[in-house]
């Protein structure tokens, strides 16, 4: 697989991610079963068998589990961990989490959490450092000093290399860079033919109703400040696959999306990926999913290129409108 060094740092990275979200099992305190353990193990194996050498984590995944099963794994192959690029993310906070049972949902990016969960996330992958940290999801109640104080001591103490956000805004981003002395270099967002608002912004700008959720240019944003952008959920959870499942502009995208395999002799996953891929931005897909057929089907997508004439019909038929 095509590799690339993320723009600022010294990490040489596949094009293509593999994301560890559900290779824990359930989202309780049960504990990992034998069946999820050896289906994490087969789905990483086959992810790197295809090339991939970066993989994706949040200390939330099944609560944990996903860090640990991942850990058993590197443990089981030594030497393996200096081989690959290792993220992950904080700031996410469960109902439960606090002082009382009462505690709400929320998110946390104070001194003493972000350092306490890194700590955590080391233990359980089995490993001495992060080679990226992400703040998971942007926390009302930041204090950018906190951050930087957190960051200050994680890298002082070799435990993370690098560092970069999940779902932020320009603004947010600007206000973190204000204060944090290391550069931000990632930032994951949702994007796929399912959720394509990242480019079709940029189309329908000066049109009624354009506002988007993360605010306007946060792609062009990125891209001018060599903020390597991650694609997550890149087959949208899945509906894109599924088109007996899917309906209106959906059902029509993951038809679109079959035929093109079909007649390109490779799979749907390959074929959305590459839409991912085909974008100047240079975005880094992550596939979720705990199945080793599915990360081979996605493996195509890195020798794959579309046109620009099928780039815009697959973007047409997934929005259910032409562009203005």
């Amino acid at each position: 697989m095509k590799t690339y060094t993320i723009p600022r740092t010294d990490l040489t990275v596949s094009r293509i991610a593999f994301g560890c979200m559900k290779i824990g099992g359930t989202w309780d305190a049960a504990p990992i079963s034998a069946g999820t353990a050896q289906a994490a193990f087969a789905a990483i194996s086959a992810a790197l068998d295809c090339g991939i050498n970066f993989f994706d984590h949040a200390d939330i995944y099944t609560r944990g589990k996903s860090e640990e099963v991942f850990g058993r794994y590197l443990r089981d192959n030594p030497g393996l961990r200096d081989r690959l690029v290792l993220q992950s993310k904080v700031g996410i906070r469960f109902p439960e989490e606090g002082a009382t049972m009462s505690a709400p949902a929320r998110y946390d990016f104070s001194r003493d959490h972000i350092v306490g969960s890194v700590e955590a996330i080391l233990k359980r992958l089995q490993t001495d450092r992060l080679d990226l940290l992400l703040l998971h999801r942007p926390d009302a109640l930041v204090e950018p000093e906190d951050v930087a104080r957190a960051f200050d001591e994680l890298a002082r103490a070799g435990k993370v290399r690098h560092f970069g956000v999940s779902n932020h805004t320009p603004g947010q981003i600007e206000l973190l860079r204000r204060h944090v002395a290391q550069p931000l270099v990632v930032n994951q967002l949702e994007f796929s033919l399912a959720q394509p608002a990242l480019v079709a912004e940029g189309m329908i700008a000066n049109r009624a109703g354009s506002v988007s959720v993360l605010g306007a240019g946060i792609l062009d944003y990125c891209r001018l400040h060599d903020i390597l952008v991650q694609a997550w959920s890149p087959v949208g959870g899945g509906k894109l696959l599924a088109p007996d499942a899917a309906a209106g502009p959906l059902k029509a995208a993951a038809e679109l999306l079959a035929a093109l395999a079909k007649a390109k002799n490779t799979t749907p996953e390959a074929v959305a990926l590459a839409w991912i891929l085909r974008h100047p931005a240079g975005m880094q897909p992550i596939i979720g999913t705990t199945k080793a057929d599915r990360v081979r089907a996605s493996a195509p997508a890195d020798e794959l290129e579309l046109t620009r004439e099928e780039w815009y019909l697959l973007l047409e038929t997934a929005r259910g409108q032409r562009v203005p």
